[in-house]
């Protein structure tokens, strides 16, 4: 056995581990669930048939790019451009992220456009095929540029204050609204209040992440929400955006507004942290490691709301 044949499960165990198997389901979920709900399940399972409908292909290719592609890319990248700061960071190197050695960096990034292209291609062609393809393009395209933008040299938004918020909950978000566009329901008042509610939820768990690196993130020079308000001020921001965001829900269709209570689980998790401050921020994690556990929690009243709507609608 070669040397380069005995390194290989280890590279394929970095890339497994940078692509944050616990979060897959935080991006193919809402992909899934949108794309399902916005084509109207049942009206067309003819994958030929243009103007929308609901296609199989589009489906699966939908839900296992945004599985593990798109995140070995939205965590892959950044793995790889935030390894010095990564170095000083206690959390780094298990679930909560990975610390790639440098050897396994350009290998990291040539995963990434070798698993995400051919995704893409097929993306953009059922796009066509589905009669959506201008919008869905453009939002997929929004999609890709805000998952490189957040961690790549020149672009770099996680060190930009609120816009890395505002990117990271893009990430999230833009699944479901591509799962949307490609669907190509009917927009309707009650539907943007879901996609609302959903991004002001992401922009509240960035923004909590971001307070338990606050040292860490000044020691690396690095710029976050949580760096230039602080962690008391960005905890405070937190919870505010997960009332918002319920509240956003109670203009949504039945049974939107019973899921509002899924942002109670999260509004509490935060609350403890209140006034805690900058030389203690790292004590957030402990909340953290709970939201990773919430997410679960949430997903199963969501699914549950879902399934309703689905038997009501």
């Amino acid at each position: 056995m070669n040397a380069s044949t005995a390194s290989r499960p280890s590279t394929l165990r970095a890339l497994f581990v940078s692509s944050r198997p616990i979060s897959w389901v935080n991006t193919a979920y809402p992909f899934g669930a949108a794309y399902l709900l916005g084509s109207g399940v049942g009206v067309s399972v003819d994958d030929s048939s243009g103007g929308g409908g609901f296609s199989l292909v589009a489906f699966l290719v939908g839900v296992v790019y945004f599985l593990v592609p798109y995140n070995l890319a939205m965590y892959g990248i950044n793995d790889v451009f935030d390894y010095e700061s990564d170095l000083r960071n206690p959390r780094k190197g298990g679930v909560e992220g990975a610390l790639l050695d440098k050897s396994v960096h350009r290998t990291t990034l040539w995963a990434v456009v070798v698993t995400n292209v051919p995704f893409l291609v097929a993306l953009v062609v059922l796009g066509a095929v589905s009669g959506n393809g201008p919008w869905s393009w453009l939002v997929l395209a929004i999609s890709v540029f805000a998952v490189i933008a957040y961690s790549a040299p020149g672009l770099r938004f996680k060190e930009k204050p609120f816009l890395d918020s505002l990117t990271s909950s893009t990430h999230f978000v833009s699944p479901a609204i591509y799962g949307l566009a490609l669907a190509g329901p009917h927009w309707t008042g009650q539907l943007v209040a879901v996609c609302i509610a959903f991004f002001l939820w992401g922009v509240a768990s960035h923004a909590f992440g971001a307070v338990q690196d606050v040292l860490a993130d000044r020691a690396g020079g690095i710029g976050s929400v949580a760096t230039v308000i602080g962690a008391r001020a960005t905890v405070r921001l937190a919870f505010v955006a997960y009332l918002v965001a319920g509240v956003a829900l109670l203009f949504s269709a039945f049974p939107g507004p019973i899921a509002a209570v899924v942002v109670i689980p999260y509004a509490l998790n935060v609350l403890p942290w209140w006034n805690i401050t900058d030389q203690g921020a790292e004590a957030a994690n402990a909340g953290w490691k709970r939201f990773l556990w919430i997410n679960y929690l949430a997903g199963f009243i969501v699914t549950m709301a879902l399934i309703a709507y689905a038997f009501t609608h």
